[in-house]
């Protein structure tokens, strides 16, 4: 039962026992000679019992409409602002509410998105020391072996598939108006090479950059798109503003760009990819839109360690992580991360 409802039952209950309380007093003020009198006396052609009766529950049913409308404007008031703390926006609490009970609630509120607030700064303080510490203590040794195996790849793998590449666009182009079996098997086999080499550039995107080593995270995107538009065959066009950013949501963002693009090479079959990387009301935006195949988000999330890898990178860092995916049309994903001023945190 709505809160409406539950007020217009009362307006009923409040109707029939002020009804009641009329009765009385009129009785005990007036006291009746003949009963006969209350229906033989008229108050616009109705008995008076009548008008008096329809006088009551008119009353009843406009209190209890009045008050039920007012107080759901209170709920939804508080469930506004329980939106609004669920999304992370700051809710302004200038105009307390004069009901007592619903300023107390508006009170609590304003503590957990203080508490909130808080532990979001705690997250990205704790992700930029991790950061800092991990980067120092692995960085050498992991950076020096994925270096090597890029480079070995890359030397060997990679040239081989490219020489096999040109080899078969020299067999497959005298017979582009041969429709035969053979020519179907070799065009078949040349798309397979290009597939392969597609998940070679997605490795070697995964072995390096490995970090940002001294690069703001706008630098490293740029340079790596730089790269990627250099060496694969697919349309790529960027947007990225300048804004400062702590280094532990630095090097968290450029991981998730990295496990995206890789994603998008090795699954996608996309022909253009953009990349959005803006700052918006206190926000922090990445956005990766490609135009590929699409897949099953909620099939995927569960068995695929790259995308729960993206989404725990997300969240360590006080942010949220959105994949809208449609079969044939593309993937978009989406990280959102409060901007915060740690700097000034630790001074206060």
């Amino acid at each position: 039962m709505s809160i409406l409802q539950r007020h217009f039952l009362l307006g009923i209950i409040t109707a029939f026992i002020s009804f009641l309380a009329f009765g009385i007093v009129y009785f005990l003020s007036f006291p009746l000679v003949e009963w006969s009198s209350l229906w033989n006396v008229k108050v616009f052609d109705l008995p008076f019992a009548v008008f008096a009766l329809c006088i009551c529950i008119l009353l009843g049913l406009l209190v209890g409409l009045f008050s039920g409308l007012y107080w759901k404007k209170q709920i939804v008031s508080i469930h506004s602002h329980l939106l609004q703390l669920e999304q992370g926006r700051n809710i302004a609490w200038d105009n307390r509410n004069p009901v007592q009970e619903i300023g107390e609630i508006e009170r609590e509120l304003e503590k957990i998105q203080k508490q909130m607030k808080e532990q979001t700064k705690l997250s990205q303080k704790l992700a930029n020391e991790k950061a800092v510490d991990m980067e120092s203590r692995i960085q050498e040794i992991v950076s020096q072996e994925r270096n090597r195996l890029a480079r070995e790849l890359h030397d060997s793998v990679s040239q081989q598939l490219f020489a096999a590449s040109m080899l078969m666009s020299a067999l497959t182009e005298p017979k582009e108006a041969l429709e035969d079996r053979e020519t179907k098997q070799l065009r078949l086999v040349e798309e397979m090479i290009h597939q392969s080499q597609l998940e070679m550039r997605a490795l070697l995107l995964h072995l390096r950059p490995v970090a940002l080593k001294g690069k703001t995270l706008q630098e490293g995107a740029e340079e790596l798109l730089v790269e990627l538009m250099q060496k694969v065959p697919m349309s790529i066009a960027w947007k990225i503003e300048s804004f400062s950013i702590d280094k532990g949501v630095e090097d968290h963002l450029f991981r998730i760009l990295q496990e995206s693009l890789s994603n998008t090479l090795r699954h996608a079959k996309a022909s253009s990819v953009e990349v959005l990387l803006i700052s918006r009301d206190d926000f922090i935006i990445l956005r990766v839109v490609d135009d590929g195949k699409g897949f099953d988000v909620d099939k995927e999330r569960a068995g695929a360690y790259g995308l729960q890898n993206m989404y725990e990178r997300a969240v360590e860092i006080g942010g949220t992580l959105k994949i809208v995916s449609v079969e044939n049309q593309g993937t978009r994903l989406e990280v959102k991360v409060p901007k915060l001023d740690l700097k000034g945190g630790e001074n206060d």
